[in-house]
């Protein structure tokens, strides 16, 4: 377990290390993280490598037995080679160039980036590949954060147009019809007319915005690769390499958990606030992230940076109160991390992050945080065992990028955020205090007992196949509206209802449908057992007509009697639940009660703001409960303070 800070020695005087250090050390870390950002330390000029400065940075750090988490340089090149090489540098939508400065600001697709990052890293790793120091190799900074995910350039039409190729087998007419470029007149004589999808009047065909989208990952995955590839040539199969992914994952152009299978370790940036934010991001968010985060190799991971001030590049967010960023590092630890290190160990003075508080403030004076931090290493170390032990989940969320792309694509309506949609599935499992494995859609759920399917609007035939062998085991499906309606290529299906091929599943069809806009909601009443139930529903809803499903819920409107809002199907031993519409937390909470009683799922009740995670080990059971809110909270015999987590043997 790697407890430390991220380090930036060379933003300081070198007259500071050994002092930085000295008070890294009483912290209790046993860890830094540095040179993310210093390519220009390391090749000042074209060809002329030379890394004695980090020499003397490890040297000084394993003389006081502190390790080493070694960045690549390539998340901010040099000056000189964007002069040199302007065409490395990305481009927006209006095709300008995205100007040195900032940084991430190059493109995944240039052939001589590519080139200039093969030479960095190949260097480094041959410099170091005998520093055993070096525990672990990061790739690059934060993949598409910022907007990076997305370049318009020559190299990347080029590119898209080459992806194309292969995908459609260089068969231009294939394209056409899978498309249905006949519409509007789009037909294509050969690959080399197909455009990027920048501004036009109304909109570019949703097929040929799906492709580019998943072209916009597959470079991310590719450059990815080629980083960890060169490392492991040069140090050995052996090194471990990690990425550091930043939050944001549902709003991005790029799978994070392609990049996933290719490291080590899955990293983690977590920021529960950020500059302009009033208050931190609720509780089931944060935790989603981090389940999200276990979820991509469904292993413990890393964060690479928790926050300890408060953070912000020109607008200063919410400053954490007193206990409450240790209380987001518990629960960092609770939910699957089994190394953390603090961003930063002193803010910055200088540069774009002066407003990103660190542990240290630029007065450099040793205050709350810092003994904060410290007692948190101490509190950790003591439960080392327990921090690494696997967390078995029995319920299992899957995300599905291409629906992802699909809601970016053609939004339906303005309340649509499939983000949003994941945690309306996810909330009412989480404060149960449950573990929620989220996952791919791609990955194997077959060991769950739960199986949540928010919003898959594009639907994959093996899937689906294996949401019904997971049914027919006595297992239970809750899906949410607009599953199946969009097959790979981002199109309808002419003479299928929806959720296409999978009517007998839920047991009814999608008759109608209704996009619900600012304002607009419709109210759902309860059937059967949920008689005297109401609640409202928003967003979007699908109108059931039930075959075999039982409804539990309905709308109530005159307009459209006899179609459901919520159904129930059996399956084959199991049972699927079909929630059409975005339903109030209400009525989510009423129908994840049923959901779990007849799963025979234990839960666990704590007070509102309380999160409770058990973890266990050789016959070691620990509970990690954490307060979210400003007010003493009390669990059976355990009393918290605002924002106090704690880790004990007995509730």
């Amino acid at each position: 377990m790697y407890l430390g800070v991220d380090y930036y020695p060379e933003q300081w005087n070198e007259h500071m290390i050994d002092n930085d250090l000295e008070n890294i050390i009483e912290l209790g870390a046993n860890a830094i993280r540095i040179g993310e950002f210093a390519w220009n330390m390391m090749e000042s000029i074209e060809g002329n490598y030379d890394f004695s400065y980090f020499d003397n940075i490890i040297k000084k750090a394993k003389d006081k037995s502190l390790k080493v988490i070694f960045g690549t340089p390539t998340a901010t090149m040099p000056a000189w080679l964007a002069k040199k090489h302007p065409d490395v540098l990305s481009e927006f939508e209006d095709n300008k160039k995205r100007v040195f400065g900032g940084r991430r600001q190059y493109c995944f697709n240039s052939k001589t980036y590519i080139e200039y990052s093969k030479k960095i890293i190949a260097k480094l790793a041959t410099h170091y590949k005998d520093e055993k120091n070096i525990v672990a190799w990061q790739i690059d900074n934060e993949f598409g954060h910022e907007g990076s995910d997305v370049c318009y350039c020559s190299n990347c039409e080029k590119e898209f147009r080459e992806y194309l190729k292969e995908a459609y087998n260089n068969d231009i007419k294939n394209l056409n019809e899978t498309w249905g470029t006949i519409f509007w007149s789009q037909t294509y004589n050969e690959f080399d007319e197909i455009p990027l999808p920048t501004k036009t009047i109304t909109t570019h065909n949703p097929s040929l915005r799906m492709e580019w989208e998943r072209f916009r990952s597959l470079s991310i995955e590719k450059y990815a690769k080629l980083q960890v590839d060169i490392l492991k040539d040069i140090i050995g199969v052996d090194v471990v390499v990690i990425h550091d992914f930043s939050g944001g994952y549902f709003d991005k152009s790029f799978d994070f958990s392609k990049v996933a299978k290719h490291i080590d370790v899955v990293a983690y940036n977590n920021y529960p606030v950020w500059g302009g934010q009033a208050n931190p991001i609720p509780p089931h968010e944060i935790a989603c992230g981090l389940d999200f985060m276990r979820g991509a190799k469904k292993k413990n991971f890393w964060i690479t940076e928790a926050i300890m001030g408060a953070q912000g590049h020109d607008v200063i967010g919410y400053l954490p109160r007193p206990g409450q960023a240790k209380m987001w590092s518990y629960q960092a630890i609770a939910r699957g991390c089994n190394s953390l290190m603090y961003f930063r160990y002193r803010g910055a003075t200088k540069g774009a992050e002066q407003y990103c508080y660190g542990i240290l403030d630029q007065d450099n004076i040793k205050r709350r945080k810092f003994y904060e931090v410290k007692n948190f290493f101490y509190e950790m170390k003591s439960n080392e065992e327990i921090i690494n032990s696997k967390i078995d989940s029995k319920i299992a969320l899957i995300y599905d990028f291409e629906s992802m792309a699909s809601f970016r694509i053609q939004r339906q309506s303005f309340l649509m955020d499939y983000k949003n949609e994941v945690y309306r599935l996810y909330r009412p499992f989480y404060e149960n205090n449950l573990s929620i494995d989220v996952i791919p859609s791609y990955s194997d759920f077959s060991e769950y007992e739960i199986l949540l399917v928010p919003a898959m609007i594009v639907y994959k035939k093996e899937v689906q196949e294996r949401m019904r062998i997971f049914a027919s085991q006595g297992k239970t499906v809750v899906i949410s509206f607009r599953n199946g309606v969009k097959d790979y290529y981002n199109n309808l299906e002419l003479g299928k209802f929806n959720p296409v091929n999978f009517t007998d599943f839920i047991g009814g069809y999608v008759e109608e449908i209704e996009s619900f806009q600012d304002g607009q909601n419709i109210e759902v009443i309860g059937l059967s057992e949920f008689e005297n139930i109401k609640g409202t529903a928003t967003v979007f809803r699908d109108l059931i007509k039930t075959t075999t499903a039982k409804t539990l819920f309905r709308y109530n409107e005159e307009f459209f009697e006899g179609l459901s809002a919520i159904t129930l199907n059996k399956y084959e031993g199991g049972k699927v639940y079909y929630i059409g519409s975005g339903v109030d937390e209400n009525i989510m909470d009423t129908l994840v009660n049923k959901i779990l009683k007849e799963a025979n799922i234990k839960t666990l009740k704590s007070p509102k703001g309380v999160e409770v995670v058990k973890r266990e080990i050789n016959n070691i059971e620990r509970y990690f409960i954490m307060n979210h809110t400003s007010k003493i909270q009390r669990l059976q015999n355990t009393e918290l303070n605002p924002y106090e987590a704690k880790v004990v043997e007995n509730l």
